[in-house]
């Protein structure tokens, strides 16, 4: 059997000094460099140079002596030129650092204020970008003043508008990604998650654009300066250089050329040098990596210090109760219902699977139960108690701290699962430092005993690695870990083996029949593989547009279902004992869009079984047997009839 291991990765370089491998990247960082010394220097070298005032020498042209001229003071434009360069820089990285500050806030509003504020603020910088950034700055200019402080307000407030849409975009996609969802569910609050999960991984694009927006800035100064609205006499820029430049144009041409080239070379330095930059972001991770050992695995210890959360007892041990479960999205042509009515429980220490094609609503229905469907999505039911505790109950503090540590989530895609920007111990270790009260060296000694505890090589040394540092399945077996972290009552994994190989998928499998049998913990496992759920699970729900169309227990599904859906499913698996000279069993038709379910049993276009009452009418989840099944011919032969015709059956939006 092969083993899930990676092999050690060699440092890398970092990826900023990629920046100065292009002769592109090397001119536009040795310009910029050169132009913040001369920002710090040139005021000590020649200030009294740029100060000296000669009568004698008014408006003189180029010279050896003057290389630029003199003005109309006879002070030299060339050495005040250089002089001006720290104001110049000063001014525009200000109001670089006004840009970047407020987009922020407008940009993260939408995620920290949650629906109804988010869009007003969204609104607002939707009309702010449908305006030119010079036309605000000189707005803003009037506004508060003419003046140096008037023109960084201005010009910071000007280009914050676009910055804020920016952020917004970024911070909604990374928003989406399972990570922050894993980490909504440890019970993080919206701020932690915004400061410590998605700003770092949208950090980089951020810094390119603020260097590039520096620049632009640069610019805008120079140009209200050029206006009379920016520096005012005697304080001087290279657009005010440039003001008083343009009066002697026809007598002294240099005087207005030097400041224009001043500000050129800088514009294009910070343009060039974020262009670069543009060209290799990305997070730079370069650890060593140590040998792996061959791990020896801990029990899974559940931590006792945790306060137990208050809880009803029953006669039948029920872990979650879960009744009349909705979960509605709007739509342009109406409110769209993937997941219709859902009702079934979770007893202590049972494993219950949850099949269905793609769109059944399956992940929905996992999702809603750990309360990470977000606005615009809404959740409904008429009750949904897991350990007694009304998850319907209000957001609150002490429900997150709840949850994180009495649920876990194990999610589809790994990779996406984790936050790429941090190592994996710390990641980890976040929860214990969140709910548990453990300091960060508790947190991390906790962090890998877990990793340890799911199998992990060399825990210690993957602790410090980032998951691009993982295989596959370790990154799983790490999202296991995170989950066993805490002292968790029920883990759903939604199809945790989709993208691994059968030996691994196997290895992911025994992990989860281990901590179910050490530590007596409930599962719900999401999978569309029904041999899986077959292997693994204690009782099996089957999903088909949003209900559950067959309760069974695991060991009826492959022998003896009823649904010609479940049966169906079945099939489609091929056996040792399939046919090899036979075509594949295929289920006809496409699924049901939630958007358009049908009126009566969704199924019934695909069905052999179908009749008109099919058609009509809507069959409930009622016992049979030892089961229980929405079907009118549960149990009937699949060859008893056709299918019914399509052009029979009518239908019904969700919307009416």
């Amino acid at each position: 059997m092969s083993q899930d291991t990676t092999a050690a990765v060699p440092r890398r370089p970092n990826r900023y000094t990629a920046v100065l491998r292009s002769p592109l990247g090397l001119a536009a960082a040795a310009l910029a460099v050169a132009m913040l010394v001369l920002a710090v220097v040139a005021p000590l070298l020649w200030g009294d140079a740029a100060r000296e005032t000669d009568t004698n020498d008014i408006l003189a042209g180029p010279s050896a002596e003057h290389w630029a001229g003199t003005d109309n003071l006879g002070r030299d434009i060339f050495f005040r030129t250089l002089v001006a360069t720290r104001l110049s820089i000063e001014l525009a990285l200000s109001a670089t650092a006004i840009a970047v500050v407020v987009g922020l806030v407008l940009g993260t509003a939408p995620l920290v204020l949650g629906r109804r504020a988010g869009r007003l603020v969204v609104a607002a910088v939707n009309i702010a970008v449908a305006f030119p950034g010079l036309l605000l700055a000189l707005f803003f200019a009037v506004v508060f003043g003419i003046g140096a402080t008037g023109a960084v307000l201005a010009i910071g407030l000007a280009g914050a508008p676009a910055f804020a849409r920016l952020v917004q975009t970024m911070v909604a996609g990374v928003a989406s990604l399972d990570y922050v969802a894993a980490a909504r569910t440890a019970g993080v609050g919206r701020f932690r998650v915004l400061i410590r999960h998605i700003l770092p991984n949208v950090a980089e694009p951020l810094i390119v654009n603020a260097t590039i927006g520096a620049g632009g800035a640069l610019l805008s100064f120079a140009g209200l300066s050029f206006l009379g609205l920016g520096v005012q006499a005697p304080a001087y820029d290279w657009g005010r250089l440039l003001f008083d430049g343009v009066g002697s144009l026809y007598v002294n041409p240099g005087a207005a050329l030097a400041p224009g080239l001043a500000v050129l070379i800088a514009g294009l330095s910070f343009n060039l040098f974020g262009e670069s930059l543009a060209k290799v972001a990305g997070v730079s991770t370069g650890v060593p990596l140590g040998r792996s050992r061959t791990p020896v695995p801990a029990p899974l210890r559940r931590l006792t210090d945790r306060p137990e959360p208050a809880r009803t007892s029953s006669a039948d041990d029920l872990l979650l109760d879960v009744r009349g479960l909705e979960v509605t999205f709007p739509a342009q042509g109406g409110p769209v219902r993937p997941v219709r009515g859902i009702s079934f429980g979770v007893r202590r220490g049972e494993s219950v699977g949850i099949v269905g094609e793609s769109g059944s609503g399956k992940s929905l229905a996992a999702l809603a139960i750990s309360r990470l469907i977000d606005d615009p999505g809404r959740v409904d039911a008429e009750r949904i108690r897991f350990l007694g505790e009304d998850l319907l109950a209000p957001d609150s503090r002490a429900q997150r701290r709840f949850l994180g540590t009495s649920l876990a989530m194990v999610f589809q895609d790994p990779m996406t699962s984790f936050n790429p920007t941090r190592r994996i111990g710390a990641q980890l270790a976040e929860l214990s430092r969140q709910h548990h009260g453990m300091d960060r060296k508790q947190a991390m000694a906790r962090a890998v005993d877990r990793l340890r505890a799911v199998r992990i090589p060399d825990p210690e040394q993957r602790a410090r690695q980032y998951p691009h540092e993982f295989s596959g399945g370790m990154r799983q077996r790490a999202m296991i870990g995170m989950g066993v972290m805490g002292s968790p009552e029920l883990i759903i994994a939604d199809e945790p083996t989709t993208a691994l190989d059968v030996t691994v998928q196997q290895q992911v499998l025994d992990l989860l029949a281990t901590i179910r049998d050490d530590d007596g913990v409930a599962l719900i496992l999401i999978s569309h593989d029904v041999t899986v759920v077959a292997e693994v699970c204690d009782r099996v729900l089957v999903m088909y547009a949003g209900r559950i169309v067959e309760d069974l227990a695991a060991g009826d599904l492959t022998t003896a279902a009823q649904h010609p859906y479940t049966r169906a499913l079945v099939a489609a698996v091929p056996s040792m004992d399939t046919d090899l000279d036979a075509p594949l069993v295929v289920i006809p038709g496409r699924p049901v869009d939630p958007s358009d379910v049908p009126q009566g049993c969704a199924y019934a276009a695909r069905c052999p079984l179908a009749t008109e009452r099919c058609v009509v009418e809507d069959p409930p989840l009622a016992p049979h047997g030892s089961s229980r099944v929405a079907c009118w011919h549960a149990g009937e032969p699949m060859d008893a009839r056709e299918p019914v015709d399509l052009a029979l059956q009518p239908t019904r939006t969700e919307a009416s």
